[in-house]
């Protein structure tokens, strides 16, 4: 009689997988959606608003009118040129001071302060605490005639060459371009310790023991390695502070005088005092596109177009 023979067990069937789920193509819109509607009800919407307000005539009794007079432009322009050239100045020398001051203190903070760090940058941005006008009003009390600060200019013979210079008259600080150059100073330096120091951190070290490995002196690491590194921090650092230096009005307005009135100044007076509201949006729209084209010439020349 023939063995029979058992048949081997049939393998369960594999289970059908389920086809993962698609995301929904509308998703990253939807998320992007909220922070759209605060740019265009916030930002897209006013720039209109202005750009319609620099082309209309007319008076605040009768009203304004667009009718497409874009020689408000040019008159604004010719008339109040002088001020457009101060605060490229003024931003321009505020920025190249928190340059040289903001660059050794981020280097220290990155690569020398040790278990000091968090206390040091705490410091940086303690300023930030305290409003903007109470800050500036200080600086007023720093460089008050008669008070330490003008006694050792005096004494050191500072106020004499800044006086040859135009940035001092006399004997007295106040009311003179020096004084409007330190607000701006102080007041935006923290804006550029901040993107230098984010910059130095990234840096490895392994890099400047590298160089010290090739008998590289330390100013030779410094100038090969650090800077070119660390370049896309100064370039967020200058941009982050000449751009709101250049409107500022708060500074001119509270230490400086007449003479040294900003285009920021102007602005606030076409606006809130003088009431022409066309002249003033005028000059609003040619700060805005003379920073524009000074910021993307400055980007495309120091090589960091992936900033923009």
């Amino acid at each position: 009689m023939a063995a029979v023979t058992e048949a081997p067990p049939l393998a369960p069937a594999p289970e059908e997988k389920k086809p993962p789920r698609k995301r929904g193509r509308w998703t990253p819109y939807w998320l992007l959606l909220p922070g759209i509607l605060w740019l265009l009800v916030f930002f897209a919407l006013p720039m209109i608003y202005q750009a319609s307000t620099s082309v209309q005539t007319g008076s605040l009794e009768e009203g304004y009118k667009v009718t497409w007079h874009f020689a408000t432009y040019w008159d604004a322009l010719s008339e109040y040129y002088p001020q457009f050239l101060r605060s490229v100045l003024y931003a321009g020398a505020a920025t190249i001071l928190c340059l040289i001051l903001g660059y050794p203190l981020a280097y220290l903070i990155a690569f020398r302060a040790g278990r000091w760090r968090n206390l040091i940058m705490i410091l940086v941005i303690a300023p930030f605490f305290t409003s903007f006008l109470i800050r500036t009003l200080a600086w007023k009390t720093i460089l008050a005639d008669g008070g330490p600060v003008v006694g050792a200019l005096n004494t050191l013979h500072v106020l004499d060459v800044t006086s040859w210079l135009g940035w001092t008259a006399g004997d007295r600080v106040l009311a003179t371009p020096l004084a409007v150059v330190c607000g701006l100073t102080y007041n935006f330096l923290p804006f550029m310790v901040l993107p230098l120091y984010s910059s130095l951190e990234r840096i490895d070290g392994r890099l400047h023991e590298a160089a010290g490995d090739l008998y590289a002196r330390p100013v030779t690491t410094f100038r090969k390695v650090t800077f070119p590194l660390s370049m896309p921090g100064v370039v967020s650092g200058t941009l982050l502070t000449f751009i709101p230096a250049a409107g500022d009005y708060v500074n001119a307005d509270l230490l400086g005088s007449t003479d040294t009135r900003m285009v920021g100044n102007v602005i606030q007076t076409q606006f809130l005092r003088i009431l022409d509201y066309p002249t003033a949006a005028a000059l609003s729209f040619i700060l805005m596109a003379a920073i524009l084209i000074m910021v993307t010439l400055y980007i495309r020349r120091s090589g960091t177009e992936d900033l923009v």
